[in-house]
């Protein structure tokens, strides 16, 4: 399939260019009834997997401890549930106490700066687009806490074990560097107890009418958009360090590829308390790609897809999929989890939350042309405190207190942002 949009220029009329994706798409596929059924199956044996893990008490979502990480101890069986699985959790990424002092240092470097007096609302329209509300997203990127974090030598070690599960070596080219992950700053979620939150709506972030019109995508999706499913394979980087999010005003985006995203818990995570929850099978994004090429989806829409939206997956449209959502098991304050790239993740709404919900968004981001080009706008970025570019231009920082500055950087910090070898 051959069209025409380039990667940072969002059609007109993509009501138009859909109907044209359409049309190609179905062209070059053929039976496309009869491909969804043969995925659907593939999907529904994945689905009943998950379903008798729960119905007998077993954990659903891999579960590493960190220290065996670290020794270079995690088996091949291991290694092979968390690919199977597309999420995983490490325990002990950081001591209990590690990043409970963090969680108190967060809150002393918002009251220090008076933020509840500065703060403004949410800045961008992002999640606009889901039925549920936003979780309580703070739009502070640049704490001693959440950069000491993302320059540490843990977070460098498994950020370097998550990207080597991805075929980055292909054809002669290395797509990406394993080894080192540039730095992404990201913003904090504080949930207080007795919070009350409709959560947030299934999704995938990456890209949503980017999937289907963008050539990258065309190019990473190669074998689904052909109808070849057996061939798809979600942890192949080939192409998908060209891939550029359409700019769309008054939104987030992501200029970086990310193979996995994740985040740290700065607060116990009690089952049952807003807690996220992924589909656990990442083979599920082709079924999001060839969905709305059936004949019941209007011919100039893709499931509720949007410019500008992260990309929702609902019980309307995918009720399959929904059936497989699953809650990461309780949490200590110090372990992280991680999701791969197209994973379909979702918070659950809760009423009158019993602890804090506390976590830093820290993905693996690892080293390439594209990365790299962020991480330079980040230096930049740092250095003033000012909001990076991924992110509404808020800039509460750049006048802050006891924020984290160039000088502060280690090596690893320093190589995260181009600036050492």
């Amino acid at each position: 399939m051959t069209l025409t949009f380039t990667h940072d220029t969002l059609p007109a009329d993509h009501k138009t260019a859909i109907r044209q994706m359409k049309t190609a798409l179905r062209a070059q596929i053929g039976d496309v009834q009869r491909v969804f059924a043969a995925l659907s199956a593939r999907i529904e044996a994945r689905v009943a997997e998950i379903d008798a893990l729960k119905a007998q008490g077993d954990p659903v979502w891999p579960v590493i401890d960190f220290r065996r990480l670290a020794a270079g101890d995690v088996s091949d069986a291991e290694r092979d549930a968390i690919k199977r699985r597309g999420c995983a959790v490490i325990k002990g990424h950081f001591p209990r106490e590690q990043a409970l002092d963090w969680d108190r240092s967060m809150l002393d470097y918002l009251d220090r700066n008076h933020f509840d007096e500065q703060y403004k609302g949410p800045g961008d329209t992002f999640f606009g687009s889901l039925a549920a509300s936003r979780p309580e997203i703070y739009p502070i990127y640049w704490s001693q806490a959440q950069m000491q974090a993302r320059q540490s030598s843990e977070m460098a070690a498994v950020q370097s074990f998550l990207n080597r599960l991805w075929t980055f070596e292909k054809d002669g080219k290395q797509w990406f560097n394993p080894d080192v992950s540039v730095i992404y700053p990201d913003r904090i979620r504080r949930r207080p107890p007795g919070t009350t939150s409709k959560g947030l709506g299934a999704h995938t972030d990456s890209g949503a009418l980017e999937r289907w019109l963008l050539p990258a995508y065309q190019q990473v999706f190669a074998s689904v958009f052909r109808g070849d499913i057996e061939n798809y394979n979600p942890w192949d980087a080939a192409h998908r360090t060209d891939v550029e999010e359409y700019t769309v005003d008054n939104t987030t985006k992501c200029s970086v590829f990310r193979t996995f995203q994740g985040w740290t818990a700065l607060s116990d995570m009690i089952p049952h308390q807003g807690l996220l929850h992924v589909v656990p099978i990442p083979e599920a994004m082709a079924y999001i790609l060839l969905r709305p090429l059936l004949d019941d989806v209007p011919d100039d829409e893709l499931c509720g897809v949007a410019p500008g939206k992260v990309l929702p997956v609902s019980e309307q449209w995918h009720p399959l999929l929904i059936r497989a959502l699953t809650s990461i098991p309780a949490l200590d304050a110090g372990d992280s989890v991680w999701w791969h790239c197209d994973v379909i993740h979702a918070v659950a709404p809760v009423e009158n939350q019993q602890g804090w919900g506390n976590v830093m968004y820290i993905p693996a981001a690892p080293l390439c042309d594209k990365n790299l080009a962020y991480a330079h706008r980040v230096r930049a970025a740092l250095e003033t405190g000012a909001s990076p570019g991924d992110f509404p231009r808020e800039d509460y920082e750049t006048h802050w207190q006891g924020r984290f500055t160039l000088n502060d950087l280690n090596l690893h910090g320093k190589r995260a942002l181009g600036m050492a070898p």
